[in-house]
């Protein structure tokens, strides 16, 4: 079988450059804070971060520092790093071995659901049961996080999730790519979106019987239905197509 070529480090920062735009376009950004980064390809030592007061809207595939993962130094590029950027990132970077991308934001309905008491999301429909078993939920909340151990803390609670709820604050995503860290990030957002909906109308939320939730999770993870590249590869070329058309210049 020939081996699927990998992404040129510039291709890799086109797709995080990417990712900050279609964040914002989407809502998923908050003013000059959250953070999405990505180790740099061929390196465990350090990961890509766009300088500190770069609004998501601006950025470009050339804004990127390259970050020292052990010291929170630039290593290439200009700029300040942020410090809860690095305190989170680093951390999550360095410890699992499946975060290559790490997004955290505050995006606002997912961010709603770790205000409350009971931060869960509920087994009420497809989209959430395709969520089932990749969340991790951190039920306390320390503080902003300027200390590395913050990090190496939420690394321990991710665990080998994708998603992790953290109280009262926001949302983290980890994967193998900026797509698969994107793609679980769109559709947490819209999970909790549906769900603060449906409890807005007071109604008891009907849930799904154990059976047809196994019976979902296992048609989700049939790793037998396409050929070709992953839905979530598919979803984010998709909206990079978007953003071709509408903002070309991220890729510069």
């Amino acid at each position: 079988m020939t081996p699927t070529p990998q992404p040129t480090p510039s291709l890799l920062l086109d797709y995080l450059a990417a990712a900050h735009r279609l964040a914002f376009n989407q809502g998923f950004s908050e003013g000059i804070f959250n953070h999405l980064t990505l180790t740099v390809p061929g390196r465990t030592d350090r990961y890509y971060q766009i300088p500190f007061g770069m609004h998501w809207s601006e950025v470009t595939a050339s804004s990127f520092m390259e970050v020292g993962i052990d010291d929170g130094e630039v290593k290439r590029g200009e700029g300040d790093v942020e410090r809860s950027c690095y305190c989170i990132h680093a951390p999550i970077h360095k410890a699992l071995p499946q975060a290559k991308a790490v997004f955290h934001t505050h995006m606002p309905y997912a961010s709603a659901l770790t205000r409350l008491e009971d931060p869960r999301i509920k087994e009420i429909g497809q989209t959430e049961v395709g969520l089932m078993g990749e969340i991790a939920y951190d039920d306390e909340y320390t503080g902003p996080a300027l200390d590395p151990a913050e990090g190496a803390r939420l690394a321990g609670v991710i665990g080998d999730k994708k998603v992790l709820f953290m109280a009262n604050h926001g949302i983290s995503t980890v994967g193998a790519t900026v797509a698969d860290a994107y793609d679980v990030l769109y559709y947490v957002e819209r999970a909790a979106q549906v769900q603060i909906y449906a409890m807005w109308t007071g109604q008891p939320l009907k849930q799904l019987p154990a059976p047809v939730v196994e019976k979902t999770l296992r048609d989700f993870r049939d790793d037998h239905l396409y050929r070709g590249p992953s839905p979530a590869q598919r979803h984010f070329d998709a909206l990079k197509r978007m953003l071709d058309r509408k903002e070309p210049d991220y890729a510069t």
